[in-house]
């Protein structure tokens, strides 16, 4: 194996591991590994155990900012929860994502997601679904957004 690694060009062999660092058991490419990969956060597992394993290691919260991870609860429509990557924030109640596997097997680098809690305080979401070119009529339930500098 060495050798034939060797013999791939390094552009090349970079894309192929980032195939396998991305593909997971059924539907290919998953927004965990994804997500870890555009931010460095060193966490692993399903994406709704990323805000507990986060916890006194980086700084939580509940207000978007550009290169934060959005963390959305386990629901019965997403078991493993999902994580995306801020790009903007476009409001108060609107910022713009960086996420994989939203529609299966797709890297999307600009889908806007709105904040439609009572309050304003990001705990409850409504995604874009390109397939509708719109925004998707399901509300999913986030913990807030992990920011990727430790506290203190």
């Amino acid at each position: 194996m060495a050798g034939f690694c060797g013999r791939l060009p390094r552009k090349l062999f970079s894309f192929v591991l980032l195939g396998f660092m991305l593909s997971g058991c059924a539907s290919g490419l998953q927004c965990a590994p994804y997500a870890r990969l555009v931010t460095g956060l060193p966490l692993n597992g399903p994406a709704a155990g990323w805000w507990d394993q986060s916890e006194g290691r980086f700084s939580h919260a509940d207000r978007p900012v550009p290169g934060a991870v959005l963390v959305l609860r386990s629901t019965s429509r997403l078991p493993d929860g999902h994580v995306s990557v801020v790009r903007a924030v476009l409001g108060p109640r609107q910022i713009v994502v960086e996420q994989a596997n939203w529609e299966p097997g797709r890297i999307d680098r600009a889908s806007p997601v709105i904040d439609v809690s009572a309050v304003n305080d990001w705990s409850l979401v409504r995604v874009w679904w390109r397939p509708s070119r719109s925004m998707g009529r399901t509300m999913y339930p986030a913990y807030g957004f992990i920011l990727p500098r430790s506290p203190g």
